[in-house]
């Protein structure tokens, strides 16, 4: 099973670990979250999010980041120079519940899982003032 890791600006990466646990008890020890405050160096955010892959003792980790470009998605990129390392940006809560349903397939299925839960969980609804056709 891949274990993952969430990257975010403050405090999103712990909003949405929190999210994960109200939807998936049982995903703590498998789900790491990074809070990158406004003050915290890359070089410091790296540091702590090489300390939390330790922790998730898996063979393969799937991190997620919130916006490409920015702190977070920068040390999430560092970070895939480890083996079996994989990094998709954007996340959202369809991504995170849609990697935490089909934790335990390959990385590049999973990685594949995320996209297309980010994708298909984004959508226009139809109200009183905005039919959708």
């Amino acid at each position: 099973m891949a274990g993952l890791l969430l990257i975010a600006h403050a405090p999103l990466a712990s909003a949405l670990q929190a999210v994960a646990a109200h939807a998936f008890p049982d995903c703590g020890a498998a789900l790491q979250a990074l809070d990158v405050g406004p003050d915290t160096s890359p070089d410091d955010a790296e540091a702590r999010a090489r300390v939390l892959l330790q922790r998730l003792e898996a063979q393969e980790v799937l991190v997620l980041t919130d916006v490409f470009g920015a702190t977070p998605c920068n040390v999430a990129q560092r970070l895939a120079d480890a083996p079996g390392v994989r990094v998709v940006a954007g996340v959202n809560v369809p991504m995170l519940w849609r990697t935490l349903c089909y934790a335990a397939e390959p990385l590049d299925a999973l990685v594949a899982r995320a996209l297309a839960g980010a994708a298909q969980g984004v959508l226009q609804l139809p109200g009183p003032s905005n039919p959708v056709s």
